[in-house]
């Protein structure tokens, strides 16, 4: 048995193909998922990665989740936060109901999950946690205040916590996806898709769920215990830090 990975949002999109590569990488995964029980049930019977399904917006749900995760397949040495969701509007129309959504999930989530594993990680000398943030937490985004802010909170707290990680065998990496051909994606009007958002993209296209998959599994490798407090742009070149 390879080591043991928590992908949370880890049934669909980009999730999916993070708990995928890391198991074709000889992890054992866990996916997390917080609804859609339907597509989770699915995403088990094709690929044979077990799911667990609660909100990574909740705190004791995250630590009785990651219990019964490490109660099946042992503890967990490699978290990757990738959950989020997103509730845009305008600044001036946005609801404080649509702020604490958003920060509830896609920050507090990355609190949430990563609070429960880490003592267990100091004492193994060993963790690898990698965070899925946003070009959008990079640059900003009109219409996505919450999301922005969160995203750019994720990037925050990978600083700090590799630092805290450093002396303890612990890495802190975080990937920052620009527009990625998942199914939610690929659900913008063609014509926008094709007028709007790709023409800003140098490279010319969507990049593909499996792309950021392979960011996290190098992430992940004991080839990487040299790299902590990072941030990986994988954008197609359409905002450069």
């Amino acid at each position: 048995m390879g080591r043991i990975a928590l992908v949370t949002g880890g049934s669909r999109g980009i999730g999916a193909a993070i708990s995928v590569a890391l198991k074709d990488a000889g992890y054992t995964v866990a996916a997390n998922y917080a609804g859609n029980d339907e597509a989770a049930n699915a995403f088990t019977e094709k690929t044979g990665i077990a799911t667990y399904k609660w909100s990574v917006a909740d705190y004791e749900a995250c630590k009785a989740g990651i219990a019964k995760v490490e109660a099946d397949l042992g503890p967990i040495e490699v978290l990757v936060n990738n959950a989020g969701i997103t509730r845009d509007a305008m600044f001036h129309r946005m609801t404080p109901e649509q702020w604490r959504e958003v920060i509830d999930t896609n920050l507090s989530g990355v609190f949430n999950m990563t609070h429960p594993v880490w003592p267990g990680m100091r004492e193994r000398k060993f963790g690898r946690v990698i965070n899925i943030s946003s070009i959008n937490g990079q640059k900003g985004q009109a219409g996505q205040a919450n999301y922005s802010a969160a995203k750019a909170g994720d990037l925050g707290i990978t600083k700090a916590l590799a630092m805290e990680g450093a002396r303890v065998g612990i890495t802190v990496n975080a990937v920052c996806p620009g527009y990625i051909g998942t199914e939610m994606v690929r659900a913008i009007d063609e014509k926008v898709l094709n007028e709007k958002i790709i023409p800003q993209i140098p490279v010319g296209r969507l990049g593909e769920p499996e792309e950021i998959a392979r960011c996290v599994t190098f992430l992940a490798s004991d080839d990487a215990g040299f790299i902590s407090g990072s941030t990986i742009s994988a954008n197609g070149a359409q905002f450069v830090v």
